[in-house]
């Protein structure tokens, strides 16, 4: 059996600045107060006081204090509450009144992935213009050096646009005849230059070929168009075939995507996987680990496995299901079970603006096998399914492997966009979660289009998912399909706004934004099999939290997707902080690498 690696005794590594900062606030600390906690009681590491805390907790919803030690809470209610806490070397936090919550919580993403990728692309998640888009590639061109990608690799829409267009091929040959720049759209269409379908060699005889996508020719000649018929299969081959970057900076490009997750509130995820990522050999899993064995997380991780080939995938969870165990590795990194792709002959691709693709005819009789033998392993497991059609053959697969093998707790199925309230039931009954994702919110002028406007107002059905008692998590599916801005799919659920303004859903399908965030804290959590353990400010919960720049219940609607996090808190240890906190922040992020990176000058969502 592989084991999982030792937990790290220190979780953050200090410089030298860094050190001699701390080295002078415990110098104050003592100064000001004795070694023990007034109580006899050891003290807590760290104490906020003076804050607007939304709980998650029934019992008590609303405190304005709390203290934390040895990574969890150990006291939440008023000043007086936690002052038995404080002793001479306890960080004391005065919040200002801000809005505190728990640490949210990404319960869809793929973020082992996108850590790797991060400063190697441009992002037009916040780009309100494609002229704007198009003057990053433009600048990034200018200091990319030879041999190396230009990428905008998702997280937008054309919706958000105020042309309401993508790029043509021409307008990225003309900024750059010479680098390659390809632009990744959801996973319905990936745009190339020519000096990209060069560099693939889409241009000569021969070229690879990949089934479930269209490299689209005209009179036998790529026309930079790649397009999804319909699956992306074609797209993650294609980014794979790019260049990448060294491991030194894929460990450094890591750093800085946590650290830009934290500045948006984020202290854990549930990572499904994904194209590119064999398990466990991908670099970017070898990254993760090396990162964790250092103490260097600062988003706790809960990560599924999911095979790269199809016909391939038996084997692949044969063997995984007897090298590793579900739930190895610690509170910072560990692996979860399998998916959420289970087989590809039932993965179900969301380009909404398509008609609705069928899985493979013999779908079934590969799903059966592969989730008998994870009923047999006791592994749990995740599975993308996307349109009830798909839902009306699969679930039958659910219902006979549960009267057999069975299935094993903690299983659940991502996305259920297009399931009916029957469908729902049937999860409900064989005892599944569903965890959603603001994947309609980057499509959903192209649903209308594709499936009328009428359908697009349960769908997804959220009051009739919250309605069945189930465990419910909220997610992104970022970075190559949605945006990893947390507070996007956030305004989405509370407001109904896609990317591109529309208003999806009538008042009887939202949620208020306590039910919202309660999705993307305490829902979350059961996703990773944390389910009271994390998710809440409760005494003996993990002591993750943020204190956010302004208050999610009382800015407007718009405002929800600009909120940030002013300090960001894991296992009671401070992991980002800004403006008037930023000296509470004693870690050391190196400077972003490489040095042409597109995040050195553009502005993030999270870190400004």
């Amino acid at each position: 059996m592989t084991q999982a690696p030792a937990r790290p005794a220190p979780r953050f590594a200090l410089d030298r600045r860094s050190f001699l900062s701390a080295s002078a606030a415990l110098g104050a600390a003592t100064a000001a107060g004795p070694a023990r906690a007034q109580s006899g009681e050891a003290p807590a590491e760290i104490v906020v006081v003076n804050a607007r805390i939304t709980t998650m907790d029934p019992d008590r919803p609303e405190a304005t204090a709390l203290a934390a030690r040895d990574g969890v809470f150990v006291a939440v209610g008023t000043e007086a509450d936690v002052a038995p806490f404080r002793g001479a070397f306890t960080t004391v936090i005065d919040a200002g009144g801000r809005r505190l919550i728990p640490g949210l919580n990404d319960s869809h993403t793929h973020s082992i992935r996108g850590g790797v990728n991060y400063t190697y692309e441009v992002r037009w998640d916040d780009v309100d213009s494609l002229e704007e888009g198009l003057h990053r590639l433009r600048e990034q061109v200018a200091r990319t050096p030879e041999g190396q990608f230009v990428r905008v690799v998702g997280g937008f829409s054309e919706h958000q646009f105020k042309e309401k267009r993508l790029p043509t091929v021409a307008e990225l040959n003309a900024i750059a005849p010479d680098t390659p720049i390809l632009v990744h759209h959801l996973y319905k269409l990936t745009l190339i230059n020519d000096a990209a379908i060069r560099y693939f060699g889409y241009d000569q005889p021969g070229h690879p070929t990949y089934p479930g996508g269209t490299i689209e020719k005209v009179d036998g000649d790529p026309t930079g168009r790649l397009l999804a018929t319909p699956s992306g299969l074609l797209m993650y081959r294609t980014l794979v075939a790019a260049p990448k970057l060294s491991i030194d900076e894929q460990v450094n490009s890591s750093i800085q995507y946590m650290d830009e997750l934290n500045a948006l509130g984020i202290t854990s995820v549930s990572d499904a996987g994904g194209g590119g990522m064999e398990f466990p050999d991908a670099d970017a899993y070898a990254v993760t680990h090396w990162l964790h064995e250092r103490g260097l997380m600062t988003v706790r991780t809960g990560y599924h496995t999911f095979p790269q080939i199809k016909g391939e995938e038996y084997d692949d969870y044969d063997r995984w299901t007897r090298e590793w165990t579900p739930q190895q590795g610690d509170d910072m990194l560990k692996l979860v079970g399998g998916g959420e792709n289970l087989s590809w002959a039932s993965y179900d691709f969301e380009i909404f603006g398509e008609p609705i693709p069928d899985i493979d005819s013999d779908a079934e009789e590969i799903q059966h096998r592969i989730m008998t033998l994870l009923g047999e392993r006791q592994w749990p497991f995740r599975q993308h399914i996307t349109y009830g059609q798909t839902a009306d053959r699969l679930l039958n697969v659910y219902e006979d492997v549960a009267a057999g093998a069975g299935l094993t707790e903690g299983w659940f199925i991502d996305h259920v966009e297009t399931f009916t309230p029957a469908h729902l039931e049937r999860i409900a009954a064989l005892g599944g979660g569903i965890n959603i994702q603001n994947r309609l919110q980057f499509q959903a002028e192209d649903f209308v289009e594709q499936h009328g406007m009428d359908e697009l107002q349960r769908t997804p059905n959220f009051r009739a998912i919250l309605d069945l008692g189930v465990p419910v998590g909220l997610g992104t599916d970022a970075t190559r399909v949605a945006s990893y801005n947390p507070w996007f799919a956030l305004q989405w659920l509370s407001t109904g706004l896609s990317r591109g303004g529309m208003r999806m859903y009538g008042d009887d399908n939202l949620l208020d934004r306590e039910e919202a965030l309660r999705l993307m804290t305490v829902g979350s959590a059961w996703f990773t099999g944390d389910a009271g353990r994390k998710g809440a400010i409760v005494p003996g919960q993990m002591a993750d939290f943020a204190i956010l720049d302004r208050d999610v219940f009382a800015v407007t609607d718009a405002e929800i997707a600009k909120i940030t996090a002013d300090l960001t808190a894991v296992g009671g240890t401070v992991v980002h902080a800004k403006g008037a906190f930023a000296a509470r922040d004693l870690r050391h992020v190196p400077p972003i690498a490489p040095d042409w990176s597109p995040v050195v000058d553009y502005s993030e969502m999270g870190r400004g």
